[in-house]
């Protein structure tokens, strides 16, 4: 692992794995490089990619901001009733231009980018505002931004109640509480807890979280832009996602003209290791047909 600071003074740690074409992959909410499954980057490697992959600003060791958030409940409380969240400190498309400055340091003049979760918003900005630095696109489990398609499902919330404040001792439990809910037919417990507490170990975030969720409830609906891509594009989605309703993807594919939408049944607002292998064909095939 390595850092890179921008010329915006925000910096970033990120990591190299394989070699060949680059492929960037953008992690979601409260996520950290580490939270990619090991077994999908091994398989994307194996496909011939240099895989890279990075803590988004407030995440894992990248740089950490300190403008007060909304709490948690607030912003999510914003976004089930599809109200913007006002006055945060940063947005999705600042996110991109974080992921854009990264391709400069790194002196990759264009990547494949696959972004999961709000790394798919911040994937999708970036091919909006940058598009000559994305060969193709690949939106996993996100959405649009237009607050109508791919919100939290109320049934997740009746569920699992509003998000509780965060605790570090609790945090193991907290993790398998809330992915138990969203994992689909695809909840591991003890992998869950092994992964929760590696991230803590690394890097403990509770108002960074809240920073991200803001910069989501506050950016603006990505929609016009999306129709602007002329970027190949892929959206995959999981069917049984209760976090990010399938109607978010279903909205992005409909937004990009000639993108391919692709869903799976089992899936909820994860990787599943057995799904490894079908997610990763199926990102090999998109990026050889952009090629």
């Amino acid at each position: 692992m390595a850092q890179v600071t921008l010329p915006s003074s925000v910096t970033i740690e990120y990591e190299r794995q394989g070699s060949g074409r680059p492929l960037l992959l953008i992690m979601g909410l409260a996520g950290q490089l580490i939270d990619w499954p090991e077994g999908f980057v091994e398989h994307l490697v194996g496909q011939g990619f240099e895989v890279i992959t990075f803590d988004n600003r407030d995440s894992g060791l990248s740089t950490a901001f300190d403008w007060e958030p909304p709490s948690q409940a607030a912003s999510v409380t914003a976004m089930l009733t599809r109200r913007a969240v006002s006055n945060v400190g940063y947005t999705i498309d600042d996110m991109a231009n974080d992921t854009a400055g990264l391709l400069t340091e790194l002196d990759i003049v264009q990547a494949d980018v696959v972004g999961m979760s709000m790394g798919g918003m911040i994937a999708q900005s970036l091919a909006i505002h940058h598009p000559q630095r994305v060969r193709s696109l690949t939106s996993v489990m996100s959405h649009t931004g237009d607050r109508r398609n791919g919100g939290l499902a109320w049934e997740l919330i009746r569920r699992h109640g509003l998000p509780r404040r965060p605790d570090r001792e609790l945090a193991g439990d907290q993790a398998v509480r809330l992915w138990k809910h969203i994992s689909g037919d695809h909840f591991d417990e003890a992998e869950t807890r092994r992964r929760s507490a590696a991230s803590v170990a690394r890097s403990w975030r509770p108002e960074g979280v809240q920073r991200q969720t803001a910069a989501i409830a506050g950016s603006p609906n990505r929609t016009p832009g999306l129709r602007s891509i002329t970027t190949p594009t892929l959206v995959i989605h999981g069917l049984k996602d209760l976090l990010v309703k399938p109607s978010g993807g279903q909205a992005t594919a409909a937004a990009v003209a000639h993108s391919r939408l692709l869903m799976f049944p089992t899936m909820g607002h994860n990787l599943p290791d057995s799904l490894h292998e079908e997610l990763v064909s199926a990102i090999a095939s998109h990026v050889e047909r952009a090629s």
